[in-house]
Protein backbone atom coordinates (compact mmCIF):
# COMPACT_ATOMS: atom_id res chain seq x y z
CA UNK A 1 0.00 0.00 0.00
CA UNK A 2 1.10 3.54 -0.70
CA UNK A 3 -0.22 6.91 0.45
CA UNK A 4 -0.94 9.42 -2.28
CA UNK A 5 -2.06 12.91 -1.23
CA UNK A 6 -2.21 14.41 -4.73
CA UNK A 7 -5.45 13.73 -6.57
CA UNK A 8 -5.25 13.15 -10.30
CA UNK A 9 -6.95 15.88 -12.34
CA UNK A 10 -10.66 15.32 -12.94
CA UNK A 11 -11.52 13.86 -16.32
CA UNK A 12 -13.51 15.87 -18.86
CA UNK A 13 -17.25 15.78 -19.50
CA UNK A 14 -19.71 13.83 -17.39
CA UNK A 15 -16.93 11.64 -15.95
CA UNK A 16 -15.27 14.84 -14.72
CA UNK A 17 -18.47 15.92 -12.98
CA UNK A 18 -18.53 12.57 -11.19
CA UNK A 19 -14.83 12.98 -10.31
CA UNK A 20 -15.51 16.39 -8.75
CA UNK A 21 -18.32 14.84 -6.70
CA UNK A 22 -16.72 11.60 -5.44
CA UNK A 23 -13.03 12.36 -6.03
CA UNK A 24 -10.89 11.65 -9.09
CA UNK A 25 -8.91 8.43 -9.12
CA UNK A 26 -11.61 6.31 -7.51
CA UNK A 27 -10.62 2.64 -7.62
CA UNK A 28 -12.91 -0.16 -8.82
CA UNK A 29 -13.21 -1.38 -5.23
CA UNK A 30 -14.31 2.08 -4.08
CA UNK A 31 -16.86 2.29 -6.92
CA UNK A 32 -18.35 -1.07 -5.91
CA UNK A 33 -18.59 -0.15 -2.23
CA UNK A 34 -20.32 3.12 -3.16
CA UNK A 35 -22.70 1.25 -5.47
CA UNK A 36 -23.65 -1.22 -2.72
CA UNK A 37 -24.20 1.64 -0.24
CA UNK A 38 -26.41 3.51 -2.71
CA UNK A 39 -28.53 0.45 -3.52
CA UNK A 40 -28.92 -0.54 0.13
CA UNK A 41 -29.54 3.08 1.10
CA UNK A 42 -32.23 3.59 -1.52
CA UNK A 43 -34.10 0.51 -0.34
CA UNK A 44 -33.47 0.71 3.42
CA UNK A 45 -35.94 3.37 4.56
CA UNK A 46 -38.88 2.32 2.33
CA UNK A 47 -38.43 -1.36 3.27
CA UNK A 48 -38.39 -0.49 6.98
CA UNK A 49 -41.51 1.67 6.57
CA UNK A 50 -43.35 -1.16 4.80
CA UNK A 51 -42.15 -3.75 7.32
CA UNK A 52 -43.29 -1.54 10.24
CA UNK A 53 -46.60 -0.89 8.41
CA UNK A 54 -46.15 2.87 8.66
CA UNK A 55 -48.85 4.99 7.10
CA UNK A 56 -46.52 7.12 4.99
CA UNK A 57 -47.56 9.23 2.04
CA UNK A 58 -45.96 8.73 -1.36
CA UNK A 59 -43.83 11.82 -0.73
CA UNK A 60 -42.60 10.44 2.58
CA UNK A 61 -41.53 7.21 0.86
CA UNK A 62 -39.74 9.14 -1.89
CA UNK A 63 -37.98 11.57 0.46
CA UNK A 64 -36.97 8.78 2.86
CA UNK A 65 -35.49 6.80 -0.06
CA UNK A 66 -33.58 9.84 -1.36
CA UNK A 67 -32.29 10.74 2.10
CA UNK A 68 -31.16 7.20 2.85
CA UNK A 69 -29.51 6.99 -0.59
CA UNK A 70 -27.66 10.25 0.09
CA UNK A 71 -26.60 9.33 3.60
CA UNK A 72 -25.65 5.68 3.07
CA UNK A 73 -23.84 6.59 -0.14
CA UNK A 74 -22.30 9.67 1.46
CA UNK A 75 -20.88 7.81 4.45
CA UNK A 76 -19.08 5.36 2.16
CA UNK A 77 -18.09 7.85 -0.55
CA UNK A 78 -16.63 10.38 1.89
CA UNK A 79 -14.61 7.59 3.54
CA UNK A 80 -12.84 6.57 0.30
CA UNK A 81 -9.23 7.49 -0.38
CA UNK A 82 -10.31 9.27 -3.57
CA UNK A 83 -12.67 11.52 -1.59
CA UNK A 84 -10.10 12.10 1.16
CA UNK A 85 -7.53 13.26 -1.41
CA UNK A 86 -10.07 15.45 -3.21
CA UNK A 87 -11.89 17.06 -0.28
CA UNK A 88 -8.72 17.55 1.78
CA UNK A 89 -6.47 18.97 -0.94
CA UNK A 90 -4.66 22.19 0.08
CA UNK A 91 -7.18 24.61 -1.46
CA UNK A 92 -10.04 23.07 0.56
CA UNK A 93 -9.99 25.26 3.68
CA UNK A 94 -12.34 25.31 6.67
CA UNK A 95 -14.80 27.54 4.77
CA UNK A 96 -15.11 24.93 2.01
CA UNK A 97 -15.72 22.21 4.59
CA UNK A 98 -18.30 24.31 6.45
CA UNK A 99 -20.00 25.14 3.16
CA UNK A 100 -20.32 21.45 2.34
CA UNK A 101 -21.68 20.68 5.81
CA UNK A 102 -24.02 23.71 5.91
CA UNK A 103 -25.74 22.84 2.63
CA UNK A 104 -27.13 19.67 4.26
CA UNK A 105 -30.45 21.11 5.43
CA UNK A 106 -31.96 17.63 5.71
CA UNK A 107 -33.16 17.94 9.36
CA UNK A 108 -35.57 20.71 8.34
CA UNK A 109 -37.00 18.57 5.53
CA UNK A 110 -37.45 15.67 7.95
CA UNK A 111 -39.11 17.97 10.51
CA UNK A 112 -41.50 19.33 7.90
CA UNK A 113 -42.43 16.05 6.24
CA UNK A 114 -42.33 13.55 9.12
CA UNK A 115 -43.08 15.69 12.20
CA UNK A 116 -45.71 18.06 10.79
CA UNK A 117 -43.35 21.01 11.02
CA UNK A 118 -41.95 20.42 14.52
CA UNK A 119 -39.06 22.80 13.90
CA UNK A 120 -37.37 21.87 17.18
CA UNK A 121 -36.10 18.73 15.45
CA UNK A 122 -34.70 20.74 12.54
CA UNK A 123 -33.18 23.49 14.67
CA UNK A 124 -31.56 21.14 17.19
CA UNK A 125 -30.46 18.58 14.59
CA UNK A 126 -28.98 21.15 12.22
CA UNK A 127 -27.68 23.45 14.94
CA UNK A 128 -25.78 20.60 16.56
CA UNK A 129 -24.30 19.66 13.18
CA UNK A 130 -22.96 23.18 12.57
CA UNK A 131 -21.60 23.58 16.11
CA UNK A 132 -19.91 20.16 16.05
CA UNK A 133 -18.42 20.76 12.59
CA UNK A 134 -16.93 24.10 13.65
CA UNK A 135 -15.43 22.54 16.76
CA UNK A 136 -13.95 19.62 14.81
CA UNK A 137 -12.40 21.98 12.24
CA UNK A 138 -10.96 24.10 15.04
CA UNK A 139 -9.18 21.14 16.69
CA UNK A 140 -5.54 20.33 15.89
CA UNK A 141 -5.20 17.52 13.35
CA UNK A 142 -4.02 14.90 15.84
CA UNK A 143 -7.15 15.40 17.98
CA UNK A 144 -9.72 15.72 15.19
CA UNK A 145 -10.56 12.00 14.91
CA UNK A 146 -11.15 11.24 18.62
CA UNK A 147 -12.93 14.58 19.06
CA UNK A 148 -15.17 13.91 16.05
CA UNK A 149 -16.01 10.50 17.51
CA UNK A 150 -16.90 12.12 20.84
CA UNK A 151 -19.16 14.67 19.16
CA UNK A 152 -20.68 11.93 17.01
CA UNK A 153 -21.54 9.97 20.17
CA UNK A 154 -23.15 13.09 21.68
CA UNK A 155 -25.11 13.54 18.44
CA UNK A 156 -26.41 9.97 18.59
CA UNK A 157 -27.44 10.50 22.22
CA UNK A 158 -29.23 13.76 21.33
CA UNK A 159 -31.04 12.11 18.42
CA UNK A 160 -32.18 9.11 20.47
CA UNK A 161 -33.03 10.69 23.81
CA UNK A 162 -33.80 14.39 23.44
CA UNK A 163 -35.68 14.74 20.15
CA UNK A 164 -39.11 13.36 19.27
CA UNK A 165 -38.85 9.86 17.78
CA UNK A 166 -39.82 9.46 14.13
CA UNK A 167 -41.08 5.95 13.41
CA UNK A 168 -39.16 4.56 10.45
CA UNK A 169 -36.63 7.42 10.51
CA UNK A 170 -34.78 6.63 13.76
CA UNK A 171 -31.65 6.02 11.68
CA UNK A 172 -31.64 9.51 10.16
CA UNK A 173 -29.63 11.72 12.54
CA UNK A 174 -27.06 9.06 13.53
CA UNK A 175 -26.22 8.36 9.87
CA UNK A 176 -26.46 12.08 8.99
CA UNK A 177 -23.85 12.89 11.65
CA UNK A 178 -21.70 9.91 10.65
CA UNK A 179 -21.57 11.14 7.05
CA UNK A 180 -20.67 14.73 7.83
CA UNK A 181 -18.80 14.76 11.14
CA UNK A 182 -16.81 11.55 10.70
CA UNK A 183 -16.66 10.53 7.04
CA UNK A 184 -16.36 13.99 5.49
CA UNK A 185 -14.54 16.23 7.95
CA UNK A 186 -11.73 13.91 9.00
CA UNK A 187 -8.49 14.15 7.05
CA UNK A 188 -7.08 10.65 6.83
CA UNK A 189 -4.23 9.11 4.88
CA UNK A 190 -5.52 8.19 1.39
CA UNK A 191 -4.08 4.71 0.94
CA UNK A 192 -3.82 3.38 -2.60
CA UNK A 193 -3.10 -0.16 -3.78
CA UNK A 194 0.30 -0.73 -5.37
CA UNK A 195 -0.07 -1.06 -9.13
Amino acid sequence: MKISWTPPPPRSGMKGAIDRFIGPGTTNGEYWLQFVAIVVGTLAAPVVAIWKELDWSTWQFIVAAVLSLDLFGGVVTNATSAAKRWYHRPEQNWKAHMGFVAMHLHPFLVAWLFLDGDWTFGIVGYGYLLMAALLILWMPLYLKRPFAMLLYLFGVFISLYTLPPIPGMEWFLPIFYLKLLVSHLLKEAPFQPEV
